[in-house]
């Protein structure tokens, strides 16, 4: 069954996390996505060698894409490469700022030769300002957008185990594109999209933002605790590990007080009555959890939390979530033999969403240079 982008051709100068991430999810609509590689390739494809010797960040974010290497400092590279871009419904780069435009790849110069081209440029923060030509990586942008202060624990600051950065780029880029399409059906004319990890970060860090310049203090580093919320954070039982539970309003507060601590007057103490009294009073209102909580096996704390309809979570490690009965798989090929990836977080109702292969570098030369070289 063909995707909803069946027919929609994408050109994606790129390397790394952002850009590809963006190819990725257009390839899974179904378009056809032609991934162009430096000689040497893109440099995830050496990040590691976990997966039957290939990157885990390449195998996860290359499936369903045509690999073909070209120099674009070499004339008759660039000249083949314009000639794709000349037919393509979405030209994707995530080259240094400048790059693209000194090399006539800029989202102008591309539009006055087709004017239905959708451009997207993914940089780390935009072509001005003072930042603008500074090189960035996911850390260091969790790092400048205050991320890192407001992660990790009291003792200092953390990374997010992900590269969030990146993957907010390439999702804002995505969204950019989807919109572009639907406009262009309307108007015939593509558009040119920005997209920076310095932006898509900020934007996601507007609640800690907020607290900063409206309550002059942003919310502290917690660890497993909710800046603002309580109770809200694991806690430990007797045997069987911890459990972390989430109370999002008063109906649920009640409820944990009846049903999982069974002190329904609890519920009213003046040190506990409102969200903000609970989180300034957090050490009081753990200590009432955890007496409660540490007394009891967890079988036993998860009854009463469903009992009760608390929202809870198992604290997993990377293993557990291997394991995790919930985890929906999409076994892929690729040069190394078949790897089992997740199935697509998205879901269209009628649709039995297949991944294409993750491509060898330069797979596909041949067969890409004598399909454009005579069109």
């Amino acid at each position: 069954m063909p995707g909803p982008l069946d027919g929609i051709l994408v050109v994606s100068l790129e390397q790394a996390v952002a850009a590809p991430y963006l190819s990725c999810r257009l390839a899974d609509a179904g378009a056809r996505v032609i991934k162009v590689e430096r000689p040497e390739g893109d440099f995830a494809r050496n990040y590691d060698t976990v997966v039957h010797g290939m990157s885990a960040y390449f195998v996860w974010l290359n499936r369903g894409k045509e690999s073909i290497q070209l120099d674009i400092k070499v004339a008759e590279d660039l000249d083949f490469l314009k000639k794709i871009i000349s037919g393509a419904d979405v030209f994707i780069q995530n080259l240094a700022p400048g790059t693209a435009a000194r090399y006539g790849l800029g989202s102008d110069a591309l539009q006055a030769e087709n004017p239905r081209l959708i451009t997207v440029d993914i940089s780390g923060y935009g072509e001005e300002g003072p930042y603008s030509k500074m090189k960035a990586y996911d850390m260091l942008v969790q790092s400048e957008t205050g991320l890192a202060m407001v992660t990790g624990s009291p003792e200092g600051p953390g990374r997010v185990g992900v590269s969030v950065c990146d993957i907010a780029a390439g999702m804002h880029g995505l969204v950019g594109v989807l919109e572009a399409l639907y406009e262009r059906e309307r108007t015939g004319k593509g558009r040119a999209i920005k997209s920076t990890l310095f932006a898509g970060m900020a934007d996601w860090m507007t609640v800690p933002l907020l607290h900063q310049e409206y309550g002059g203090k942003a919310p502290g580093r917690g660890g497993l605790s909710h800046p603002s919320i309580a109770p809200y954070e694991a806690y430990e039982t007797k045997e069987g590990g911890p459990v972390v539970i989430s109370i999002q309003n008063q109906t649920e507060w009640r409820n944990l007080c009846e049903h999982a601590l069974k002190n329904a007057a609890l519920a009213d103490d003046p040190r506990f009555c409102t969200n903000e009294l609970r989180v300034s009073n957090r050490p009081a209102l753990n200590a009432e959890i955890d007496k409660v909580f540490g007394s009891l096996p967890r079988s036993e704390v998860i009854e009463r939390l469903q009992a009760g309809r608390i929202a809870f979570g198992a604290l997993n490690s990377v293993a557990d979530l291997s394991k995790h009965p919930q985890l929906e798989r999409n076994v892929v090929d690729s040069p190394s033999g078949p790897v089992n990836l997740l199935a697509s977080p998205i879901h269209l109702t009628g649709e039995d969403k297949k991944y294409g292969a993750i491509p060898g570098l330069g797979e596909h030369n041949k067969a890409v240079r004598e399909e454009f070289s005579g069109s």
